[in-house]
């Protein structure tokens, strides 16, 4: 790790009632001298001129001391609160970096309160996340992700691990007494437990994937369907152009929206149809690769017709992407609102124009994506913590199989060292320099 010291603004750029220029660092003596001429107490507020090279006044605030370890990066810490105005913070950082510092990487303040144990790599994620947060809902699982939520169920994961690990080592120390101790119900009951707590961990962390992450949501259908009426619907407010005429739409709209504080990223598309116009092929194309993206598809079709979805009107997609087929236009056709079974599964009937059907829309969709809503245990995740979770599961599920029909110690041995190391990737007990890199290039530079 890096032993010099660093320095950033910790405040967004523009102008501000406050901005904050933080320095960490083994020794902030001589940045301490030149800046305040004196020497601040530990956890004191000092209400003080700033000083340049010259001893004149850059700037007058408060000056905060931490005195290593007890500090947010665990190594000396000096805060200097002035004021926000861009050329008055870039002065100062200015005058810290002449005493000896270095302009910070993004995310490096975080990064050594990592590696100086102050946070675990969850943990410092949920800063970012925290900051980041796009709703309430996100605010709040990133705070019990930075409390250590998701780190108090990755630890229990592990500690369950290495009990079983602990017993299996103990057959192989035992040869002559591998079959009764592998066949008395201990490793199964010890399977059965580990693999329900991995999955109820998982859940919780699916949630709190979606709430950080969102999901996108494309709408098609063919031309003048009511795609557009949707997506303002939706919106709840007029993004795009609604006309009686066919092809008013020919580029994509975006916008995002909340379900209950889940992010929605909305994508109304042009409509799918056979066009010779050089433009709306153009159009056409665009909406076909967002389909192919997509986490969930709304066909959406005009209720008046006769031939209102077809399968030969989607394009090729994954089949991982649900699709929920809308039947628009009742307050034309009279159909009543809600959903509708059909040789193709559910649909929902709604008016876009009037709003009927809007509510049950909202419901299937969370139910497609498989969000209940903020539960108890939820907390904030990343794809990262998924993964190693789905890594682990793997293992466990490798192991299983491979202890019913062998009894192999030394397979269900390193089946579950696996299983542990993917766990242990989501606090940074195993972790590497490239992944570490990753992570923290993602941060704002300041934190």
């Amino acid at each position: 790790m890096d032993r010099d010291t660093i320095a950033a603004v910790a405040t967004p750029p523009g102008r501000g009632g406050v901005g904050i220029v933080r320095v960490s660092g083994p020794s902030l003596l001589p940045i301490i001298q030149g800046v305040l001429g004196f020497a601040p107490r530990s956890r004191h507020a000092h209400y003080c001129p700033f000083l340049d090279q010259d001893r004149s006044s850059i700037d007058e605030g408060i000056a905060l001391y931490f005195p290593a370890p007890r500090s947010f990066t665990g190594e000396e810490v000096l805060e200097l609160h002035g004021h926000g105005g861009p050329v008055v913070l870039d002065l100062l950082l200015r005058r810290v970096l002449s005493l000896g510092a270095r302009p910070a990487r993004p995310g490096e303040f975080s990064e050594r309160a990592f590696l100086n144990g102050k946070l675990d790599l969850a943990q410092a994620e949920a800063i970012a996340d925290l900051i980041d947060s796009q709703t309430a809902m996100a605010a709040r699982l990133a705070k019990r992700s930075l409390e250590g939520e998701l780190s108090r169920h990755a630890h229990a994961l592990v500690d369950a691990l290495m009990r079983l690990r602990v017993y299996v080592e103990a057959v192989l120390d035992f040869p002559d007494e591998e079959t009764d101790l592998l066949t008395d119900g201990k490793v199964s009951d010890h399977f059965d437990d580990i693999l329900f707590q991995i999955n109820q961990v998982y859940a919780n962390a699916a949630i709190g994937r979606l709430v950080r992450d969102g999901v996108t949501i494309v709408i098609a259908g063919r031309p003048n369907a009511g795609k557009s009426s949707l997506m303002n619907a939706l919106a709840g407010q007029d993004r795009a152009i609604v006309t009686d005429l066919p092809g008013t739409t020919r580029d994509l709209l975006r916008e995002e929206v909340q379900i209950e504080g889940l992010r929605v990223h909305l994508i109304d598309t042009a409509g799918l149809t056979e066009s010779t116009d050089r433009v709306e092929q153009e159009g056409i194309r665009r909406a076909r690769e967002e389909i192919a993206a997509a986490d969930l598809l709304l066909w959406i079709a005009d209720d008046q017709s006769h031939h209102a979805w077809e399968p030969a009107d989607l394009p090729p997609m994954s089949a991982k992407v649900p699709i929920l087929r809308l039947l628009n236009k009742i307050d034309l056709s009279g159909r009543p609102a809600g959903p509708v079974s059909s040789d193709y599964g559910t649909e929902i009937a709604l008016s876009a124009k009037t709003g009927e059907g809007l509510d049950q829309l909202r419901h299937v969709i969370k139910d497609l994506i498989g969000y209940r809503g903020p539960t108890e245990g939820a907390f904030m995740a990343r794809r990262r913590h998924l993964d190693a979770l789905d890594r682990a599961r793997a293992s466990l599920a490798e192991g299983q199989r491979s202890f019913q029909t062998s009894h192999s110690a030394e397979l269900l041995a390193e089946d579950l060292r696996a299983a542990q190391q993917a766990l242990s990737e989501i606090t940074g007990e195993v972790t590497s320099e490239d992944l570490l890199g990753r992570i923290f290039s993602t941060f704002c530079i300041g934190k």
